[in-house]
């Protein structure tokens, strides 16, 4: 479990303030100290691990935003109802008292507002699913930290919809990598080169394609892109909550690319 304490009292580096590196991340300090510092921290394994929990949490979130709100259990709903109808009868006995002298019937009596139950209950439902939405996305943040180990880049994010895998391999996007939004989820923190076999030979392709083979992934995972079979790298921008996803195919090596897509995917 991350040391959140790490760093007290000024220390700047090793061991790492996670506010410190949660700052670097967002991009609030200012230029000259996150020049100093991003060198320094993409040297160290342990405060790369943190800055990949914070970008896989930020993923997270993100796919969570387009997630439906859960609704109100029944149990709870009926005692809110329960509640209110209450409310109201109190009301009209305040208004009402039965020992007062009640007046003469008229044909037309008029009556204390009561509240309507259905609308009420929908209100309480959208107000209660914006407060589900709120604690899940508080949930995941923390379990997305305090699963990360230092050394490690393994990072819970089973509640992040990936897309169906193929029968060719991997998860499989469109030809022009429309879709690939989705292999945030299951990809982060993941080294599986599908059929490049190895990190020797997903370099070469990176070499190939122009890119600096010393700029690792975030996670590399198999994908079909357009009914064929290859790896999609997923790579951080500097922004939050925006990732660059390159996918290369099976007979990419020295001198062949073979890239099938190039995007940049979350917030612009």
């Amino acid at each position: 479990m991350t040391d959140e304490s790490r760093g007290a009292g000024g220390t700047i580096g090793p061991p790492w303030s996670v506010d410190l590196l949660a700052d670097l991340h967002a991009g609030v300090l200012d230029d000259q100290e996150a020049a100093q510092l991003w060198p320094r921290v993409n040297a160290d394994p342990e405060a790369r691990a943190i800055l990949e929990a914070l970008e896989a949490t930020t993923a997270d979130l993100s796919a969570l935003a387009a997630e439906p709100a859960p609704p109100m259990p029944a149990e709870f709903a009926a005692r809110l109802d329960a509640a209110l109808a209450a409310e109201s009868a109190a009301r009209q006995e305040a208004t009402f008292p039965a020992a007062a002298p009640q007046p003469a019937p008229q044909a037309e009596q008029p009556v204390a507002p009561v509240v309507d139950l259905s609308a009420a209950r929908k209100r309480r439902n959208r107000q209660l699913g914006w407060g589900a939405g709120i604690l899940t996305a508080a949930a995941a943040a923390a379990v997305a930290i305090t699963l990360t180990v230092p050394g490690t880049t393994k990072t819970d994010t089973s509640g992040v919809a990936a897309p169906a895998p193929s029968a060719v391999g991997g998860p499989s996007v469109g030809s022009d990598g429309s879709g690939a939004e989705s292999l945030l989820g299951g990809g982060l923190g993941v080294r599986n080169y599908g059929p490049l076999q190895d990190s020797k030979r997903f370099d070469a392709c990176v070499t190939a394609a122009g890119m600096d083979p010393n700029v690792r992934p975030e996670g590399v995972r198999p994908v079909t892109v357009g009914g064929k079979p290859g790896v999609v790298a997923i790579y951080t921008t500097g922004k939050l909550a925006q990732f660059r996803l390159v996918a290369f195919g099976a007979d990419c090596g020295p001198g062949n690319a073979d890239k099938l897509f190039d995007k940049v995917v979350g917030k612009k």
